[in-house]
């Protein structure tokens, strides 16, 4: 069984973030990269998936050179095989899908895990837009993954509870935080990983129907304010909240 995982190389959490000189892209200066978070928890169930029932993992990335750092990550994680699909430009979450869709077809993957989203753009939906192009089944936001033979069962969040899934191969896993606890890449696994060939492919190119107008920053949040210290103080709140926050 072949199985694939998309991997995006996306700025630490822990970056601060300014906004470009074009107003809308993100100032690259002393940007730290790492691999996308929820990224980590699909590597980790493609390998856990590999060693119960066997076959060749294969990890995926759209971008630059730049890429190649969290492609050499899940490599020391134990992925076997890498492919950088390469390209410079902004792309929408629908030309990424296309870009891994045809990918995932020449590659002849039949089980391919995704993070829930990507840590940058947050847009949720390459994942499922991929199975989509692929007519692949799909389940997103999976916390509990089970297959046997050619039968997926799935335990997904959904809003105020969990939902039990069942479907078959082919199929695309989007992997939410409590699916597995990724592993750390092993100093053999590091020293592997590092003369590990990176397939290099130009991306397949197509048509954004999405554009970035504009980013801008949060509003400052405005200096609270003391109504009083004891109960005489709540009509004034009562007042306040009715006719100046009108949240009652």
């Amino acid at each position: 069984m072949k199985i694939a995982v998309c991997v995006s190389h996306v700025p630490d959490t822990a970056s601060k973030i300014y906004i470009g000189s074009d107003g809308k892209s993100i100032d690259q200066t002393g940007l730290t990269y790492v691999v996308n978070p929820y990224d980590e928890f699909a590597i980790e169930e493609a390998l856990k998936t590999k060693e119960k029932f066997g076959g060749e993992t294969v990890a995926i990335s759209l971008g630059t050179d730049a890429n190649k750092e969290t492609l050499r990550k899940a490599l020391a994680m134990g992925i076997d095989n890498a492919v950088l699909l390469k390209d410079d430009k902004y792309r929408d979450s629908l030309s990424v899908a296309k870009a891994l869709a045809d990918e995932i077809k020449a590659q002849g993957a039949e089980l391919v895990f995704f993070g829930k989203q990507s840590v940058d753009f947050d847009n949720s939906v390459v994942g499922q837009l991929t199975a989509e192009l692929l007519g692949y089944n799909c389940v997103s936001v999976v916390v509990s993954f089970s297959l046997d033979g050619n039968k997926i069962t799935c335990e997904r969040e959904i809003e105020g509870g969990k939902e039990f899934i069942e479907t078959s191969l082919p199929a695309v896993i989007t992997a939410q935080k409590g699916l597995n606890e990724p592993r750390y890449a092993s100093l053999k696994g590091i020293m592997a990983a590092k003369k590990k060939v990176i397939i290099e492919k130009p991306a397949l190119q197509s048509e954004n129907f999405v554009e970035v107008i504009a980013m801008k920053r949060p509003p400052t949040k405005q200096a609270g304010r003391i109504i009083g210290t004891d109960v005489s103080a709540v009509p004034e709140l009562v007042k306040i909240l009715h006719e100046e926050a009108k949240v009652i």
